[in-house]
């Protein structure tokens, strides 16, 4: 069989599986096994390859952000930031909306889930908004959107398994993630604004209100101070961030805030471990079938497809992957695809000579958006769930917020400066700057 032939096959063997509700990681590695006996690779050094693919430092930073978030979540120190939230936007049109979209930005800096991000607002916000009459189907639309900024604002795990499979700069990613995750959540607020429900008028917080907000949620909200402070002054790197975060929760949050939580910490962290499972085993599984994409090729063959169309300029290789990203995200989660695709983005990024920190951008972007169309769409599920309301409804009125996401992509991939600015102004070396033989200051490429 031709190595074309094997790729079709193995891609619709995965496929089969995953619509007969074999769980991805399974139907990637029967893809996988199936396929090597129609090669010379060894089972056993396709085996090899499965503890290749997490034997990585950098994935060690995914479930100290997933344990901080649980904490977090568990421990109801939450609150104190949803508080901060209602006084500064609670008395907007459509209060309780701005508020689900301003928390969750403040939320995405500590637990890079947005799994975490929709289980918090669906136990805390979501029957507020029940009571002033929003309709659940927006409802929770407007939770799986805003909770798509957890994989963009800092920290996030796609950015960290994005980097550790790319060879790309994590601070990097954290940095540049910022810009789209920002415009996303500006978005879903003037969305609400201006077309969302009204929901219940407000009297808006006193100066005194939302400075006795800001004292209660300033300890909780020093985690992503010291997650990037520590990842950018050179202390830290992801991981020792992730731990230094969770001893900050654990030794400091939850014996000030609430101290009986201590006798529940164990089901925390079994909990954060089960978690980690789920994408852990992803990695190793995709890990093992981009080897194989790798090894068949298969880089060189839709490289040459795309160049075929988009030719050698960046926009539009880009524009072609976000095509490609749009439907793959509509049927495989973020991480798997990542690093399924890893080597054909490699390729691509070196013939349109884009910066590999652009294009992780405008990737992680574009797969966020997945995380809320059909059919997959894992956090619209989990908060139509949650909320108590038909996926199908909650599809419906997502619809108009895709617009959202959708300029945002377009505005990632043709406004790289802007994206690039803080990774350059405060990492210069994650985007390839090096510095000035004189030594003063840094020489960036153009």
């Amino acid at each position: 069989m031709s190595n074309g032939g094997i790729l079709v096959f193995m891609a619709s063997l995965f496929l089969l599986l995953g619509y007969m509700g074999v769980p991805v990681t399974f139907a990637l590695i029967a893809g996988v096994l199936l396929a090597v006996q129609f090669t010379q690779i060894s089972m056993q050094s396709m085996v090899g390859q499965l503890f290749h693919g997490i034997d990585s430092e950098a994935l060690l930073a995914v479930p100290f952000f997933l344990l901080v978030g649980e904490l977090m979540a568990s421990s109801d120190v939450v609150h104190r930031m949803i508080r901060l939230a209602q006084t500064l936007v609670g008395h907007f049109r459509g209060g309780l909306a701005q508020v689900v979209t301003l928390f969750s930005m403040f939320f995405a800096g500590i637990s890079g889930s947005s799994t975490a991000d929709v289980a918090v607002l669906s136990r805390t916000v979501a029957p507020e908004m029940d009571k002033e009459g929003y309709d659940r189907a927006f409802t929770a639309a407007l939770i799986a959107s805003a909770s798509t900024m957890a994989n963009l604002i800092p920290p996030s795990i796609m950015a960290i398994v994005y980097g550790a499979t790319g060879n790309v700069s994590i601070g990097g990613l954290f940095l540049a993630g910022v810009v789209p995750g920002v415009l996303i959540g500006l978005g879903l607020m003037v969305y609400s604004y201006v077309w969302g429900p009204p929901g219940f008028k407000k009297q808006r917080a006193s100066f005194s209100e939302v400075a006795l907000a800001s004292k209660e949620a300033a300890m909780p909200l020093m985690i992503p101070v010291i997650i990037m402070g520590g990842i950018l002054s050179g202390w830290f790197t992801p991981t020792e961030a992730g731990m230094v975060a969770s001893v900050y929760v654990l030794l400091v949050l939850i014996p000030i805030y609430r101290p009986r939580h201590v006798y529940e910490l164990p089901r925390d962290f079994m909990y954060a471990g089960l978690l980690y499972s789920l994408p852990l085993a992803a990695v190793a599984a995709a890990s093992a079938f981009g080897w194989m994409v790798a090894y068949l090729r298969g880089p060189d063959i839709v490289s040459t497809y795309i160049t075929s169309v988009a030719g050698t300029s960046g926009p539009m290789i880009m524009f072609s992957l976000v095509v490609l990203f749009v439907i793959v995200g509509d049927f495989i989660d973020a991480v798997p695809a990542i690093i399924i695709f890893m080597p054909i983005i490699n390729k691509l990024t070196e013939i349109g000579n884009i910066n590999p920190l652009h294009m992780g951008v405008v990737l992680i972007t574009t797969l966020v958006f997945g995380l809320i169309t059909p059919p997959y769409g894992l956090s619209l599920l989990v908060a139509s769930k949650y909320v108590g309301v038909g996926f199908g409804r909650a599809v419906v009125r997502s619809l108009p917020l895709y617009g959202v996401f959708l300029l945002t992509i377009a505005f990632v991939v043709l406004f790289p400066d802007v994206v690039l600015y803080l990774p350059k102004l405060l990492l210069p070396e994650s985007v390839g700057c090096f510095k000035a033989p004189g030594g003063a200051g840094y020489i960036c490429p153009n």
